[in-house]
């Protein structure tokens, strides 16, 4: 074995090239040199191993600021597992989570750390407390030695069943993660910078790793939330930026009506559909700075691709694609009987390949049927065409994507079906211009839908409630019993 595996090498390079060039930046302000980030993520590495064998498990959960990144490397540099937690769940989501990557402590921010206290035993250091700062008066250590099969990050992504599952991403998977990205979706240098408007727990701390190779200073946004005058205003303050957005946030970039800095060099979306006329504006709006990826938390980021140049084509086949299988990615799509389908046939996608997760945590059953056969079977419906393009057609697991998070229809049903006057409850995606999907509950029950509001406030995040309740006699069935979501689709269409 030999550290040059573990993830931690990626900082360790752009601190060897570039040490004084400035690294971490909150807003305008620089925050620290690479050199700097270096010596402070070894340093908390250090005080971690103080404590923690590899291999622990250190979740964070934050809004987006400037030390998650240090806290990234310094849990990698400690030998030790990182389990970011997506800030806007409910606190009793979270300690789900701490509870079932049995954790040793979760870094949280002050807001975060205050809401948690009552739902979890699990240690809660606040991120920039005392005790925090403390860690940084650590002697420095070498980055442990860790084999590229070790678990570097778990990935908690919502089952259809509405019980997260971390999928278990090792430092091998990060690297195949980022060598694809710098391959197929966009080339930065220490000239450039990456902005995390979309939340650093998942889809923009994917990224982290691949920019920070390439000596790409990471920019947070002052707000630490995505504002579509401040993420421009950063841009035009910082060269060379790249961001990954969801389609939601794209369109408020084009609906500030301002066009693109010359600064904004990529804007990398995914995470929810977007519409081909919604695209073709924001290529007018911005120019040709647009690369799109499909990925899963179980294949992170990386599945297809469609490059900037697709962007080009004009066709609106291609655009309306998530384009072609990503570097040491093979990708197919399945017929029920497991065969390859003929180009146009539809199946799901599947994939294989060193991005791929090692399985879930403590979920052997979940684990086997994810991975059955060698594949990362997506449940995601589509077909490829004769160039190799695959487009989606569906998503058999019923998750609706919405302004680019994952809303699990059973995980909603669930809490609604716990209040006493609900009799049935049937969660539906429809489609929003700007969301790209919304809740629509479909329910069975003789309730006020404020009350179900504040029922579902209580135990779930409020990004997952319904934007409209629907009430009815009764849910269209068929003759097993099952409920006909494409019925209930239809008569939203």
């Amino acid at each position: 074995m030999g550290s040059a595996v573990n993830v931690f090498t990626m900082l360790e390079a752009a601190a060897t090239r570039h040490p004084d060039e400035g690294a971490l930046y909150l807003g305008e302000q620089r925050v620290a040199t690479w050199r700097e980030l270096r010596d402070r993520a070894l340093r908390l590495g250090a005080a971690l191993r103080d404590s923690c064998e590899p291999g622990t498990r250190i979740a964070v959960a934050s809004e987006n600021r400037p030390e998650i990144v240090e806290l990234l490397f310094g849990i990698w540099a400690a030998g030790c597992v990182v389990v970011p937690i997506n800030f806007k769940l409910h606190p009793r989501e979270m300690a789900d989570i701490l509870g079932d990557c049995e954790a040793a402590t979760v870094f949280a921010s002050p807001k975060i750390a205050a809401e948690l206290a009552s739902h979890t035993d699990v240690r809660i250091e606040v991120v920039g407390s005392a005790a925090y700062l403390g860690r940084f008066d650590t002697a420095i250590q070498p980055a442990a030695d860790v084999d590229p099969a070790a678990l570097a990050w778990l990935f908690y992504t919502s089952g259809t069943t509405g019980r997260s599952k971390g999928a278990m991403l090792t430092h091998r998977n990060l690297t195949a993660m980022t060598v694809a990205h710098l391959a197929d979706i966009d080339a930065p240098d220490n000239g450039c910078a990456l902005v995390h408007a979309a939340p650093m727990s998942h889809g923009s701390g994917l990224y982290i790793p691949a920019y920070v190779l390439r000596g790409a200073r990471q920019v947070v946004p002052a707000s630490g939330a995505f504002d579509a005058d401040e993420f421009l205003d950063l841009c035009a303050a910082h060269p060379g930026c790249a961001a990954f957005l969801a389609p939601t946030m794209v369109q408020r970039l084009v609906d500030t009506g301002r066009g693109a800095p010359p600064t904004l060099r990529t804007i990398v979306y995914g995470g929810g559909p977007m519409y081909v006329e919604s695209l073709k504006q924001a290529m007018a709006a911005f120019g040709p700075i647009f690369a799109q990826i499909y990925g899963q938390g179980e294949s992170p980021m990386t599945i297809t691709g469609l490059r900037r140049a697709d962007h080009q084509c004009g066709e609106d086949a291609i655009l309306g694609s998530v384009g072609t299988a990503r570097s040491g990615v093979e990708v197919a799509v399945l017929t029920e009987d497991g065969t390859r389908a003929a180009p146009h046939q539809i199946g799901e996608i599947v994939c294989r390949g060193d991005v791929v997760m090692a399985g879930y945590w403590n979920n052997p059953d979940a684990s086997a049927a994810a991975l059955a056969g060698g594949w990362l079977h997506t449940g995601d419906l589509g077909s490829f065409d004769d160039r190799g393009y695959l487009t989606l057609r569906d998503r058999s697991k019923d998750v609706v994507i919405s302004g680019g998070s994952n809303i699990y229809p059973r995980e909603v049903e669930e809490v609604l079906l716990a209040h006493p006057a609900v009799r049935e409850a049937c969660i539906v995606g429809a489609p929003d211009a700007e969301w790209g999907e919304v809740v629509v509950a479909f329910i069975v029950g003789d309730v006020a839908a404020s009350a179900l509001d504040a029922h579902l406030l209580e135990r779930i995040a409020r990004f997952k409630r319904p934007k409209r309740y629907l009430f009815v006699d009764e849910l269209p069935k068929n003759s097993y019993g099952k409920v006909l979501k494409r019925e209930l689709r239809a008569r939203l269409a």
